[in-house]
């Protein structure tokens, strides 16, 4: 069992710093993979770095949700989204995102479609070579 991140991340990285094994890798280039993405072969489902999310973006695999009800407020992050979203992350450091959008309260959203990218991140995108070119956003 792994944990996902879904596309309510919007790349704080408090959890990078407290993964014990180091599975977490913000995706580059950030157009292409918007999130930190978890590698479901490293990850010991130790749940470390669910309390570190502002975003409530991180879910155990099976528990991620198919019907996510927003407060109202929240930012999704996807490839194809064309918004445009500014922040501050665990460290104080900028966050610029162009691949988002802010959803209504009461919206529901099925979050199930980003189990695969966290997969993919790892299997054929960039996987741990991102690290070389992370630029700390």
């Amino acid at each position: 069992m792994t944990h996902i991140i879904t596309s309510l991340c919007v790349r704080d990285r408090g959890c990078i710093d407290v993964c014990p094994v180091e599975c977490m890798i913000p995706g580059q280039p950030v157009n292409e993979w918007p999130w930190i993405y978890i590698d479901p072969d490293t990850c010991i489902d130790c749940g470390a770095c669910v309390p570190e999310c502002p975003f409530n973006a991180i879910y155990p695999e099976d528990e991620v949700p198919s019907a996510y009800t927003a407060k109202g407020g929240e930012v999704v992050s996807n490839v194809g989204l064309t918004g445009h979203w500014e922040g501050t992350n665990h460290h104080g450091g900028k966050i610029v995102l162009e691949t988002t959008r802010t959803l209504e309260a009461g919206e529901v959203i099925d979050l199930t479609p980003d189990i695969k990218p966290n997969y993919d991140f790892f299997q054929g995108g960039p996987g741990y070579s991102a690290k070389d070119i992370d630029d700390g956003m």
